[in-house]
């Protein structure tokens, strides 16, 4: 008999799930949980499917959180194996969303069956939070059902989303947070003319390059004890119409911060602003924040996700804040403690994505471990 998370793993890969498609996924996880006295509610909008499930209705709330979309597939001819038809080769699982995340769903599940199979009256409750829309636009799953939790007053006390953070081995790495992302789009305007009669026109390449050559030099902050410093990153640099002749009259300017609790997004576009305000700049500039920055201390959610990874693999395991954002940044808005904790990340996205068969129940024993540590 196939091991019982590798069998729900293999039966929720060959579902293509491409986002913001589900492909009948939440359904197969609401048929294992219906058994197990879970109430159910679907939360859809605009083609992306979400699901609250919970059992129980006291405190503490004990969420479990991931999406059931991957993202695509890339190059079909360049997989080994199709990458919606699961297959083990040298110990490892193939397939589109073996481990980003997949994995961590079938996880989840067998371990809830499990520790309610040993604790059926066990105090306070469980739910999973589930969405096909992480790896799109991420408009319309996760946060949607928060916003829902939150107009009723809904509090969570312990999240733990299922995303890939292990490096080398299960467990080896937590995110106990993630830093904001807070993106700019900047234009610069000149005016157009003849390279041969400059003095006709305005270089908005000319004049942007001091200010760039300062926003590239300035330390943003120092970070703190949980993240690194913030940093500031160009995404894209346009200029021109092609010819060669022509000084252009716009420049079009994309750029990234990646930021930590030692700064706030407002505090960032100011300065931004007012540096280029200081260089005599004409500009028109638009601001989108991906994220804000979040982070779980120390505490009973993390002293358990530690104590389980050690007790199931007998390593130690690290916290960090590192890496892009994740639908945590959503959950942390009503929960009192959050966290990542999911399979290796080495394959995730890529054409032959896998996950270790070792790795399958081993994850799903430290999920366990988790809720018998804190739902008791």
């Amino acid at each position: 008999m196939t091991e019982p998370v590798r069998a729900l793993a293999e039966a929720l890969i060959a579902r293509a799930s491409v986002t913001p498609e589900d492909a009948g996924c939440l359904e197969l996880i609401a048929d294992r949980l219906k058994p197990l006295g879970f109430s159910f509610e679907r939360i859809d909008r605009n083609g992306t499917s979400n699901l609250w499930a919970r059992r129980g209705s006291t405190a503490p709330l004990m969420v479990l959180a991931g999406h059931t979309d991957v993202v695509p597939t890339g190059d079909l001819a360049a997989w080994t194996t199709p990458p919606f038809e699961p297959t083990v080769r040298d110990g490892k699982l193939y397939g589109r969303g073996a481990s980003d995340m997949k994995s961590s769903l079938a996880a989840f599940i067998v371990a809830v069956e499990q520790f309610v199979s040993a604790n059926p009256n066990h105090p306070g409750s469980i739910a999973f939070l589930l969405t096909s829309d992480e790896e799109g636009p991420a408009h319309d799953g996760t946060t949607i059902v928060v916003d829902a939790l939150k107009a009723r007053g809904e509090t969570i006390q312990y999240a733990i989303v299922g995303e890939p953070t292990s490096v080398k081995r299960c467990g080896d790495m937590i995110k106990n947070g993630r830093r904001g992302s807070l993106s700019g789009d900047l234009t610069i305007k000149g005016v157009q003319g003849h390279v041969a009669y400059p003095h006709l026109a305005r270089n908005p390449i000319h004049q942007f390059a001091p200010a760039l050559a300062e926003l590239a030099a300035t330390e943003w902050d120092n970070g703190n004890e949980y993240f690194p410093p913030t940093t500031w990153q160009i995404s894209n640099f346009n200029a021109g119409t092609g010819a060669g002749n022509v000084i252009p009259g716009n420049l079009n300017l994309k750029f990234n911060f990646r930021f930590s609790t030692a700064s706030t997004a407002e505090g960032l576009k100011q300065h931004v602003e007012d540096l280029l305000m200081r260089h005599g700049l004409e500009y028109d500039i638009t601001w989108t924040l991906g994220a804000k920055p979040f982070i779980t201390p120390d505490g009973p959610l993390a002293d358990a996700a530690r104590q389980a990874i050690k007790t199931v693999t007998g390593i130690d395991t690290e916290l960090s804040t590192t890496g892009g954002t994740s639908d945590a940044r959503f959950i942390a808005e009503i929960s009192e403690q959050i966290i990542e904790l999911g399979p290796v990340n080495a394959s995730i996205h890529m054409i032959d994505e896998h996950i270790d068969v070792n790795a399958l129940p081993e994850l799903a024993r430290i999920y366990q471990q988790i809720f018998v540590q804190l739902l008791k």
